[in-house]
C-alpha cells in the first residue's frame, strides 16, 4: 500500500496518521519463504520535524509460519516490529538524493508500507525457531519426527578415533 506524503510536504499539515493494511501474503528472504497468517492494520504516524524532514513511527505485529529448526514442524511465530525512521526530502546536496534512493520504501512522494514493514520484519525475525524447548528433532537415519515416537533406528554414532578405546572396553566385558 502506498501512502501519499504530498500533503505533508506542501506544509498544509504537521502530522498525519495513516491506517495501512500490509498486503504481503508471504515473507521472502534469504533464510526462506514464510506464510504470513495473521496481520492487522498498521497505524503509521508521519510528523514534520523541520524543513522537509519527517519522522515516521508505528508499531505492530505479524504472525509467520516458520519451520522448527529441529523437527521442521510449522510454528506460529509472532514478530513484533517498531518503525522509527527519519526522512529528509531536502535536495540541497547529492548525498540527500543518494540517501533517498537507498530507502527502497520511498517512491517519489509516496511511502510504500509493504517495503517498510518488510525491512522491519527482516530485522526482528528470530534466528532460530523451536516448537518447544525439549524438541527431539528428526532421526538421523530415517528422518522420522522423534517428538511423535521412537523409530527404532540405532542412532549411536561413535567417533572413529575412539574405536581403540571401544575395543578395550569390549575385551574387559569378555573376561
Amino acid at each position: 500500500m502506498l501512502l501519499d506524503l504530498s500533503e505533508l510536504l506542501s506544509g498544509n499539515c504537521k502530522t498525519r496518521t495513516f491506517k495501512a493494511k500490509v498486503e504481503m501474503e508471504r515473507f521472502v528472504s534469504a533464510s526462506g519463504e514464510y506464510d504470513i497468517i495473521d496481520k492487522s492494520e498498521t497505524e503509521i504516524t508521519v510528523s514534520a520535524t523541520g524543513n522537509r524532514k519527517f519522522l515516521v513511527t508505528g508499531e505492530d505485529r505479524v504472525v509467520l509460519l516458520i519451520p522448527c529448526a529441529r523437527c521442521l514442524e510449522a510454528v506460529k511465530t509472532p514478530v513484533d516490529y517498531v518503525i522509527e525512521r527519519e526522512l529528509d526530502f531536502n535536495n540541497e546536496d547529492e548525498q540527500s538524493d543518494e540517501r533517498l534512493e537507498e530507502m527502497s520504501y520511498i517512491d517519489g512522494y509516496h511511502l510504500d508500507v509493504d517495503k517498510l514493514v518488510y525491512s522491519e520484519i527482516l530485522i526482528n525475525i528470530p534466528l532460530r525457531v523451536l516448537c518447544s524447548k525439549d524438541c527431539k528433532g528428526l532421526c538421523i537415519k530415517c528422518g522420522a519426527n522423534l517428538n511423535k515416537g521412537e523409530c527404532g533406528c540405532d542412532r549411536e554414532q561413535l567417533d572413529p578415533r575412539m574405536s581403540v578405546i571401544q575395543d578395550i572396553f569390549k575385551n574387559f566385558k569378555e573376561v
